[in-house]
């Protein structure tokens, strides 16, 4: 008692720094000693959960495959099925029993039955709808050991059945199935590009990969798709690539460009872009000047009064918006000065808003 006296004592002589460093040691020491028997009930845990799972997992194939060979001819769903059916569901409510259900064992019960060997069948059919069947059964069942044979169907006369290789390959191998790209020359429809962007968006923590290429591509819809990537992924190294695509052929790319440096804020872009504002369509000069809202200076300025009088009501509104923003006094000269009917309604709506 007399050295738990002395200690206390002690203890409370000291600097009261030196209090501070005992103190954070002790509650240091109890926090790890916590983090031990957590750690030690976490592997307990989850060895238990794999014994759990080994002895449903043999349970769910024994009943599954019972289940497929429990019926009769005179009824739909024979006597034993409907008691399968009916354990079954009091299994499917438990999430963790669920899961065991349909991660593993279905797709075991489909190998093993064979019935992996029938959709692979119908690959070698001669109707188009027969092998985009099997191929989305072969996506349903995650057989990623079908890539070799499903890879050659991306290049398919028919458009659905393309898409179902490519559904499959993006499903099962995420960002490294879309290597498909590099070759493709038929085109990558819009709806495809969703479904295929929406399956990419389900993983998270994935390696993109460099986009380059296919923004690069001659398949226009290629390039398309890369553009939705490059903002969605904010791949901010493509942006020297995105600036030759400024002066790319196709008029949508060209706007899809300018959409995307929008999206990145990119403020170079402008220099690239005022040289040819004139000969531009006027979904891009609309496009530029959205772009100009987020990024405009005042080294921007003459420019943008130049483009006051434009014939455009879009424009017009986005001239004089920026113009606010960069210089209210000129802005104010503008507005006294205006006589076009359309430049004072925005120059109101502006002011009030």
């Amino acid at each position: 008692m007399n050295d738990l006296q002395y200690y206390t004592e002690y203890f409370w002589q000291l600097p009261t720094l030196v209090k501070v460093v005992w103190f954070i040691s002790g509650v240091l020491f109890v926090v790890i000693l916590a983090l031990i028997g957590y750690l030690k009930f976490l592997r307990s845990h989850l060895r238990g959960n794999e014994k759990i799972l080994m002895k449903y997992q043999k349970e769910y194939e024994e009943n599954l495959i019972n289940y497929l060979y429990a019926g009769d001819d005179e009824n739909e769903i024979s006597e034993v099925q409907r008691a399968l059916i009916n354990k079954m569901k009091i299994c499917v409510t438990d999430k963790f029993k669920r899961n065991i259900i349909m991660a593993h064992a279905i797709q075991k019960f489909y190998f093993e039955t064979g019935l992996v060997n029938h959709a692979l069948y119908k690959l070698k059919a001669r109707k188009w709808d027969v092998i985009a069947s099997g191929i989305k059964e072969l996506t349903q069942f995650e057989v990623k050991e079908a890539h070799n044979e499903i890879v050659k169907y991306v290049k398919h006369p028919n458009r659905e059945v393309r898409n179902e290789a490519q559904l499959y390959l993006v499903s099962l191998f995420q960002f490294k199935g879309l290597s498909f790209l590099d070759k493709l020359e038929t085109p990558l429809s819009e709806w495809a590009q969703i479904q295929l962007l929406e399956i990419l968006q389900k993983f998270d923590n994935q390696e993109i990969p460099n986009i380059t290429p296919w923004l690069q591509s001659k398949n226009n819809s290629v390039v398309q798709f890369s553009l939705k990537l490059a903002k969605i992924y904010n791949q901010f190294d493509v942006k020297n690539i995105l600036f030759k695509l400024l002066s790319h052929e196709n008029k949508e790319i060209r706007i899809d460009t300018i959409q995307v440096l929008n999206y990145f804020q990119d403020t170079e872009s402008k220099h690239f872009l005022k040289p040819n504002f004139i000969n531009s369509s006027l979904e891009e000069q609309i496009e530029f000047f959205k772009l100009l809202e987020t990024i405009a200076d005042k080294e921007d300025e003459a420019f943008i009064l130049e483009n006051v009088a434009h014939h455009n009501f879009e424009i017009k509104l986005s001239v004089l918006k920026i113009l606010k923003a960069i210089n209210v006094e000129k802005f104010n000269e503008v507005k006294l000065e205006a006589t076009d009917v359309q430049v004072v309604e925005i120059v109101k709506f502006i002011e009030t808003n």
